[in-house]
């Protein structure tokens, strides 16, 4: 019940002979982070009955958590009622605590550094499944959440109807209430989503996860840009900033001698010339699986991009002594599970 919007369930109530109030309060409680409809305290017991006879308030459980001694990251790896598993990681900031949440279970789009690939894509999670990754992750913490970015498992804009549901939701003055201005969304870049996303006119931030400014270099290492190749990213780009106004981020994952040539510094200014754009260097995490390992150049590449005027930052790196890169908990779990298997 908890996908549900506000309209939504004030609909549901009338039909149960419900006056409008009892939307606001049972949506309220929902947001509050229930597991039950009996703890619904303003309601009657017979409603209360009533509701979870018809339905149900899906929680994950707690299945693994690690906790740095280093910084205070924390990361879940949250089970779903099917079984499936997710990750989520709390991270705190001097600006406040920021939720990095997954939008699907596993992932298809085959980013060959990236762990949350591993084993393809299993199914979306749900507008809910995705708001529980807040609440709980909230509650369980004791920390408050005041920023969101979907930059875990899965790729947002690949389960795009249920994450502008969730992201009314989580954004609703009676729920979390968190502003789209605290909110990130990630990309791998698929064109249409970029398109489509900026129809919405949201105030968020949308992060393209770019790695590489060519198209030789990110089709080796990222799948999607056969699909749609650097220069229709670009091209999405630019529309998306004429539409809405927002600068965009754009994500770079420094890979040893694959993406961290001067000429590719010189090749996303020109790329991005035309809009205000923010280039966040990202540290490479060593994933087993992947040949690619860590650039030597962050430094000079980053000053390359400034001397063309480019914003560029580098990631504070989080969680260093626990899986806090994205995958590698699930991946874990879904080894240990597979070794449990009988023959």
């Amino acid at each position: 019940m908890r996908c549900m919007t506000e309209e939504e369930i004030t609909r549901v109530l009338r039909d149960m002979g419900q006056p409008a109030f009892r939307g606001k309060q049972v949506f309220t409680w929902l947001h509050r982070g229930v597991r039950s409809f009996d703890e619904m305290s303003n309601l009657s017991k017979p409603l209360r009955q009533q509701l979870a006879q018809a339905y149900t308030i899906s929680v994950p459980t707690v299945a693994r958590k690690q906790e740095s001694r280093l910084d205070g990251t924390i990361k879940y790896l949250w089970e779903l009622p099917d079984s499936n598993c997710i990750e989520t990681v709390l991270m705190q900031y001097h600006h406040g605590n920021t939720v990095c949440i997954s939008s699907q279970v596993g992932c298809r789009m085959g980013c060959a550094f990236c762990a949350s690939t591993v084993a393809g894509k299993v199914r979306d999670l749900t507008a809910g499944e995705m708001l529980d990754q807040v609440l709980f992750t909230q509650l369980d913490s004791g920390r408050e959440i005041s920023n969101i970015v979907l930059m875990g498992i899965g790729e947002p804009l690949d389960n795009r109807d249920n994450v502008l549901r969730f992201l009314r939701l989580v954004n609703h003055p009676d729920g979390l209430n968190i502003g789209m201005r605290h909110i990130s969304l990630s990309t791998c870049g698929v064109v249409p989503g970029i398109d489509a996303l900026a129809e919405e006119d949201l105030q968020l931030t949308l992060s393209v996860s770019l790695h590489a400014p060519d198209s030789e270099t990110r089709s080796r290492i990222m799948p999607v840009n056969r699909a749609w190749d650097v220069e229709e990213l670009f091209a999405a780009c630019h529309r998306y900033f004429r539409r809405t106004g927002r600068r965009i981020s754009f994500e770079y994952a420094m890979i040893d001698g694959v993406n961290d040539h001067d000429w590719q510094a010189d090749l996303i200014a020109r790329r991005i010339a035309g809009m205000p754009g923010h280039v966040n260097l990202i540290p490479l995490n060593d994933v087993v699986e992947s040949p690619f390992k860590p650039s030597r150049r962050i430094a000079a590449f980053q000053k390359r991009l400034e001397s063309h005027g480019i914003t560029a930052t580098v990631r504070r790196s989080l969680g260093g002594d626990i899986d806090a890169s994205c995958g590698q908990l699930r991946r874990r779990a879904m080894e240990e599970r597979k070794g449990e298997d009988p023959e």
